[in-house]
């Protein structure tokens, strides 16, 4: 087994479907990574980033929480927002991060404050995947 066939769903499409030779997913518990024939477990995903590796080439997509089902022959993720990297606009994830970098430094409730710094770690990983996207294409 050479391949491991990758699908990556949200609530509003199958994003991804894909024979890939690795993937490396956001584990609640932390970064796993995924070869082919590797054994079946479950996991959960964190805000993070996922990459998946057909041949040489790194594939970057932002993960923001879900599930993770590994068989042997098939990863499928199952997230509640996920994005291609050369699908983000970088100006506009440079703008969210600013954003809420000031609705960080403006302080407040501690619900407030959980909010903001869950916005500001989103924002910067959406930008740090869209670098990366611009990074492989020059």
């Amino acid at each position: 087994m050479s391949k491991i066939l990758l699908d990556i769903v949200t609530p509003d499409k199958l994003l991804l479907s894909k024979e890939v030779d690795e993937v490396i997913c956001p584990g609640a518990d932390g970064d796993f990574g995924v070869l082919p024939g590797h054994c079946q477990f479950l996991s959960t995903l964190r805000v993070g980033e996922l990459k998946y590796r057909i041949g040489d080439e790194i594939h970057y997509m932002t993960m923001m929480w879900g599930f993770v089902d590994v068989t042997p022959a098939r990863v499928t993720v199952l997230a509640e927002v996920a994005e291609k990297a050369e699908d983000i606009d970088i100006e506009r994830a440079q703008a969210k991060v600013l954003e809420a970098e000031a609705k960080v430094a403006a302080g407040g409730s501690r619900d407030a404050m959980e909010a903001a710094l869950t916005s500001l770690e989103k924002a910067r990983l959406r930008k740090k995947v869209a670098e990366r996207a611009k990074q492989r294409a020059h």
